[in-house]
């Protein structure tokens, strides 16, 4: 199907330099569009494969009725310019992941991941849970590594996790998985695709193909994600909070099939939607056989995903969180929910006019505050209106300095800002990076 054609690769980041890479080696003759230039290593090796890249602000001028496809990047809005142009013209439009399953072993077996909230934690722990006890996993998709660029290594044993988000799903049609796991469904992009309504129909596309033989991993505690299920084929296997879900959790431990797997006290990750993740991702590898002390094992040492309510470390009966990500008020909420020990609340940054009043309901065992940056003003004033105690600084290290003489054993130490970091870092990991330093500095 992607042997010997003219092909239009519409946007190069990671997704088109590994198609064009991979379309390269099928005697098809390839044009690369961007409008922000590229690594200049990349450009080169694309040109030795005689690919051809083009950086411009008006990418549809390249486009004619020669091409035969145009391969888009998951980022760029349907309604483009470029890609009503190819309408026009009757050229099919893909993505990466439908290009590069044409080219791949099908013996292979996929676990794809979708949903709102929770994709790469659940990805993470599925990759995790299977190399236990699996010789032949590969964690790629929307996580960082496109599926093209390991279709030379994907062999009949091989297992894929794969993290699908709701941009990749567009332009999607023979792609299939064996096992798709929806985490949840609620409203966002929607200045992608318009309404929810178009986005739910976008999600429901991680089930395409499917047929009696594969599964749906489906969340009981997500109205939306049973809805979207309704119509199809799969064997469903349900899971959340519900003990006749095939896999659930209580106050006390997850269970699989009315078994114990592991008590919560012995996984390091917290709160109702880890466990909710965590749960998707045994049910997903269930499927694959994949013992629960394997599973026992992965949960004692599994800190989160970077700067996700990331464990970092405990000292001296103190355990810090790194939840860096948590930009807005809804964020920190969830972060807030997933304890019940005294919590030292670390808030502040880019002051985008936002009210820290929607956290007013999950402060309850929040002993004091640490605000800074931006808005360490107005968190004061917050914080004084709740009758919590709080420390006003500058910067984060100040704000760690007064969390050594706030802290007592069996606390927690949690960064979750409600705000961006732009006042003081480039980007939220630059943020989540200074504050795992700054707790090993002080202990």
């Amino acid at each position: 199907m992607y042997q010997g054609k003219k092909i239009f690769v519409f946007g190069m980041a990671r997704s088109g330099y590994e198609v064009a890479k991979l379309l390269s080696h099928y005697d098809n003759e390839i044009v690369v569009a961007d409008a922000v230039e590229q690594d200049a290593e990349h450009v080169a090796e694309l040109n030795d494969y005689r690919v051809k890249v083009e950086i411009t602000d008006d990418p549809a001028k390249l486009l004619n009725d020669t091409f035969d496809v145009v391969v888009k990047n998951p980022g760029i809005k349907a309604d483009h310019p470029l890609l009503n142009l190819a309408r026009e013209l009757n050229i099919p439009i893909v993505n990466e992941l439908e290009v590069a399953y044409h080219f791949m072993d099908h013996d292979a077996q996929i676990i794809g991941v979708t949903g709102s909230n929770g994709k790469t934690t659940t990805i993470n722990l599925v990759h995790e849970f299977l190399i236990k006890e699996k010789n032949d996993v590969i964690l790629g998709g929307n996580i960082g590594t496109p599926l093209s660029h390991y279709v030379q290594d994907i062999k009949p044993s091989t297992i894929l996790a794969l993290e699908i988000s709701d941009h990749q799903l567009c332009d999607m049609y023979d792609f299939k998985t064996n096992v798709s796991v929806v985490t949840n469904i609620t409203p966002t992009h929607l200045d992608f695709h318009g309404s929810f309504e178009h986005y739910k129909a976008t999600k429901h596309r991680i089930f395409n193909n499917h047929t009696a033989q594969d599964y749906a991993i489906l969340n009981t505690n997500n109205e939306e994600s049973l809805k979207m299920a309704e119509d199809i084929p799969s064997q469903k296997v349900y899971y959340g909070s519900n003990n006749l879900d095939k896999c659930y959790f209580d106050q006390r431990a997850i269970y699989y099939d009315g078994e114990e797997v592991v008590e919560l006290k012995e996984i390091l990750l917290k709160g109702k939607h880890n466990y909710e993740n965590i749960c998707a991702a045994i049910a997903a590898v269930k499927v694959y056989g994949i013992s629960d002390s394997a599973i026992r094992e992965v949960l004692a040492e599994f800190k989160g995903v970077e700067h996700r309510l990331e464990f970092v470390a405990e000292y001296n009966g103190v355990k810090y969180y790194n939840d860096s990500k948590a930009t807005n008020c809804v964020s920190t909420n969830i972060a807030l929910q997933s304890f019940n020990e005294p919590t030292i609340l670390l808030l502040g940054g880019t002051d985008r006019g936002h009210s820290f009043y929607d956290l007013q309901d999950s402060m309850g065992h929040v002993k004091a505050i640490v605000a800074y940056g931006e808005t360490k003003h107005r968190i004061a004033d917050f914080a004084k209106d709740l009758n919590i105690d709080c420390k006003v600084c500058d910067t984060l290290t100040d704000a760690m300095n007064i969390v050594k003489e706030l802290r007592a054993s069996g606390d927690v130490v949690l960064l979750s800002p409600a705000c961006a970091s732009w006042d003081q870092y480039a980007k939220f990991e630059d943020r989540g990076d200074e504050f795992k330093r700054l707790v090993k500095e002080i202990n």
